[in-house]
């Protein structure tokens, strides 16, 4: 695919249509030319999800119509496992989400188990947690169950699906209704996995919930520090993974149990940038402090952008981790870029302001214009 094709045509087009069309073909369920030729001829005027849904619809035509049949011929025609010998950032391809709707859309309502079996093998080829929201949507207590199982399969990708697919704030998943009380046993009993890929999944999850509930994520983590099953390293980049966004707001009890103190004694404390600024230029920030005592300390700055109302709203940027040393002045500097053209977030001329904060706590500040 050429550099500008769009995201949809890099992972959905007739070259991933053909790797799963072909599947089908080798186990004797249908022709793959005519069903690439017929489901890509709709491919320019949809995005990415349409797509989706679309290679979903057309399968369901090729398909036998009963769905423990057409379960059978899926499993026929799906590839082997994922390579179970890695341990991280192996999702597979997305044309087999495509497998994950159709399973959705035909076998949730009248072949429940039958249905998260398929998706149990499903998501060692690519990952379900967006077509497993539907059953937990559907029947939650039996979901969870399954779930409650999977933490125990020998496949990482499906311990991995216990944690991603019953995340409470999944990025573009639809909503589900579960409490921290539904899913901290799922994360307790995946805690220690040996995987990095079930891991980041069981932090990410934690940082969903510590946007509910801050203190049961750290109350969380104090048990299984104790408990000491997962290594030590592990455990503690499973830590700050998880209280990324505490730790971003500053929030005492996420720093205090990372082991930096909001109250560590500073002085000489300043925060600089040029005090009339345009946009598109990458000015330096520089800060400067002397520490009075040894300490690790995560400096960060806090620009308090104008929004479209007027009014201004704070955005935190990660500065450095550092350990200092009594009396010996630090600084430190930092170009930031203010980007007029991001689609992500798009900044208004007006009077801004810029924090220093250091282990969660503001030290300095100062205004300045951008226009």
């Amino acid at each position: 695919m050429g550099k500008g094709d769009s995201l949809a045509d890099q992972l959905f087009n007739e070259t991933s249509l053909h790797m799963l069309a072909d599947g089908f073909e080798k186990a004797g369920v249908f022709t793959a030319k005519p069903f690439v030729a017929d489901v890509s001829r709709a491919f320019p005027s949809l995005a990415l999800k349409e797509r989706i849904n679309h290679i979903a619809e057309h399968l369901s035509k090729v398909l036998p119509p009963d769905f423990l049949a057409a379960k059978n011929a899926i499993e026929a025609a799906i590839p082997p496992p994922l390579d179970p010998l890695k341990t991280d950032n192996d999702f597979g391809h997305f044309i087999y989400a495509t497998l994950g709707v159709f399973v959705e859309n035909h076998g949730l309502a009248e072949h429940f188990e039958s249905s998260l079996d398929l998706l149990e093998q499903i998501t060692q080829r690519f990952s379900m947690e967006f077509s497993l929201r539907a059953f937990l949507n559907h029947n939650p207590a039996a979901t969870l169950d399954r779930a409650r199982a999977w933490t125990q399969h020998e496949s990482y990708h499906v311990r991995r699906l216990a944690s991603e697919g019953t995340r409470p704030k999944l990025p573009w998943g639809q909503n589900v209704g579960l409490s921290i009380d539904d899913t901290l046993p799922i994360l307790d009993a995946l805690h220690d996995d040996p995987t990095r890929f079930v891991t980041r999944s069981v932090s990410n999850h934690l940082n969903d919930i510590s946007k509910i509930e801050p203190s049961a994520v750290i109350s969380q983590l104090d048990k299984w520090r104790k408990s000491a099953k997962q290594s030590a390293p592990e455990l503690t980049w499973m830590r700050k993974h998880a209280l990324r966004t505490l730790v971003k707001s500053g929030h005492a009890g996420a720093m205090a149990h990372l082991g930096y103190s909001p109250n560590t004694p500073i002085s000489g404390v300043k925060v600089s940038i040029p005090n009339s600024l345009s946009f598109g230029i990458k000015p330096l920030i520089i800060c400067e402090f002397t520490p009075e005592t040894n300490a690790p300390l995560i400096v960060d700055y806090v620009i308090d952008f104008v929004k479209s109302n007027g009014k201004t709203a704070p955005k935190t940027f990660k500065m450095k981790v550092l350990d200092v040393k009594a009396g010996k002045s630090v600084q430190i500097k930092k170009a930031h870029h203010f980007d007029n053209t991001a689609t992500t977030f798009r900044l208004y001329a007006g009077a801004h302001q810029i924090h220093l904060q250091i282990n969660g706590r503001i030290v300095a500040s100062q205004a300045f214009s951008l226009s």
